[in-house]
């Protein structure tokens, strides 16, 4: 495995960001590099997968539904911009965030047209990543801004803050990942098996009934019915 110099620059304080999205896939073969991208996206409460060759990315990327990747291009075994290739003639349509040593126009151009939604150059600050991950999902997901908004409740995705009426509600981190993705998704039934896959890594023991428990737990800190389940289908945030 290569060892590349490039590392992000990091602000000393916590950012306290929370993602917009839940499930990440960090592909970088430069080891600290991608134990520093993945620290800090767990930290800002994203559920993290990692790759350390294009093969095994393109593998995961293939098999796995992430909300966004995070792609290094140069990457032994399969370079980055061949494995998003590849993922876009298969009909992925993942938002792709690359990361770049590479200087030139030419290589950025190539990136975008190959099927990126956005690049950030090596040596980068980690809160720009972050940012422009929450942009990426923003756009996927059809929204103008970081607030979703669901009859009284309020969510900032950046921040985590949620209100009711105004009235500031604490959530765990878990709740608040579960929260974040139906308030993402209004208007369309998430059954639990695509929750499970989206709010946790790979570690996650899916036949477990966590799901269920959160939902209860986050019914009794938001109105009545906020949360509708749909018989044998899963669960849903109504519209307006």
């Amino acid at each position: 495995m290569k060892h590349r110099t490039w590392f992000c620059k990091r602000n000393s304080r916590k950012s306290g960001i929370w993602g917009q999205v839940m499930r990440i896939l960090v592909v970088e073969d430069n080891v600290n590099l991608n134990r520093q991208l993945k620290e800090a996206l767990t930290e800002g409460g994203y559920a993290v997968d990692v790759a350390f060759d294009g093969e095994e990315a393109y593998f995961l990327g293939d098999t796995e539904p992430y909300d966004a990747i995070v792609l290094d291009i140069g990457l032994p075994q399969m370079d980055g911009l061949s494995v998003l290739e590849a993922w876009r003639r298969t009909g992925k349509t993942t938002p792709v965030l690359l990361l770049t040593a590479r200087d030139r126009w030419s290589d950025k151009v190539q990136g975008i047209d190959t099927g990126a939604d956005d690049y950030v150059a090596k040596p980068f600050h980690m809160e720009e990543v972050l940012a422009r991950i929450r942009a990426l999902v923003r756009r996927a997901a059809g929204l103008a801004s970081n607030e979703i908004v669901a009859g009284a409740v309020r969510l900032d995705a950046r921040s985590g803050k949620v209100t009711v009426e105004g009235q500031s509600v604490k959530l765990t981190s878990h709740e608040l990942r579960l929260l974040t993705y139906l308030m993402h998704h209004k208007g369309r039934v998430i059954s639990r098996t695509e929750l499970t896959e989206h709010l946790y890594d790979q570690d996650f023991d899916r036949d477990s009934n966590t799901i269920e428990v959160f939902v209860g737990r986050l019914r009794k800190k938001l109105p009545e019915d906020c949360i509708q389940t749909v018989r044998g289908l899963g669960y849903q945030i109504a519209e307006g």
